[in-house]
């Protein structure tokens, strides 16, 4: 998945599609020469700073960087002769910190801290703008994936009528008490619990004693969505008249087929946990 920010009238390209943000190095160099953009990014790489920098950054990130061909690239750098290139430092040393790819499409990425150092070498205040737009982005992922959970949750309330009233419609005989009416609402609730959780509310409590309201308010946006499902088949299958440990049985299959498709999906479109 890629995003586009603009920085001082320049488009920034950021590839997220794998758990670390990476930057267009292209785009970056574009905003101090946008025909040369790659005579730009070689220039910074020729420098014995910048190649220390790479190297460690490699060294901290990456278990297998290749420290005797980096040796080799730092002694070189910084002389009259020396020329290298984004693909030359990732096929020499097995870098990992900066992408290369051919073709319409392509260009030169890097990760961020290392985007953000280039983008320093380019311009103080580039970098500054880019570090405050990137940060935006950022921020407005946090709040489009806060806002998706708040509405599975808001979907798991509404069907939480549908699962009561076929509770108070199938399971509660006439002129029970208020305390077992409770009792019954609960042991429902519970048996959803235990189908999706794994844990009746009581057990969660036991263990997080430190943490404030329900297991459902640290539910996933996946683990929400099939909360809502199982709420509407667990009425379906009290209509049926089905026994408490068929109902949990079949629920509990149903969670873990669901849970297992949308972390699936969540993953191939490249969502990250809220």
């Amino acid at each position: 998945m890629k995003n586009k920010i603009v920085v001082q009238n320049t488009q920034i390209t950021i590839d997220n599609k794998q758990k670390e943000d990476f930057i267009s190095l292209t785009d970056i160099a574009r905003y101090k020469d946008k025909n040369r953009s790659d005579y730009i990014l070689q220039n910074w790489m020729r420098s014995k700073s910048t190649i220390e920098f790479l190297g460690l950054w490699e060294r901290i990130n990456n278990e297998d960087f290749n420290s005797i061909e980096f040796d080799g690239i730092r002694n070189e750098a910084g002389t009259n002769s020396f020329v290298l290139t984004p693909k030359k430092w990732i096929s020499s040393t097995n870098a990992i910190g900066i992408k290369s790819k051919a073709g319409r499409y392509g260009g030169t990425y890097a990760h961020k801290d290392i985007a953000f150092e280039f983008a320093s070498w380019i311009s103080a205040e580039f970098k500054l703008f880019l570090i405050k737009e990137f940060q935006r982005l950022k921020e407005d992922e946090i709040e489009k994936q806060q806002l998706g959970w708040d509405i599975k949750r808001t979907i798991v309330k509404m069907n939480y009528h549908i699962h009561t009233d076929a509770i108070k419609n199938n399971l509660i005989p006439p002129n029970i008490s208020k305390h077992k009416v409770h009792f019954i609402y609960a042991n429902e609730a519970d048996l959803l619990n235990v189908a999706l959780f794994g844990k009746t509310a009581k057990e969660w409590e036991e263990t997080n004693r430190d943490k404030k309201g329900n297991m459902r308010d640290y539910a996933t946006a996946e683990q929400l969505v099939v909360l809502a499902n199982l709420e509407s088949l667990n009425a379906e299958f009290i209509k049926q008249k089905l026994s408490p440990s068929e109902r949990v049985k079949r629920l509990n299959t149903i969670a873990i087929e669901q849970l297992n498709l949308l972390v699936k999906h969540r993953k191939s479109v490249g969502f990250q946990d809220v």
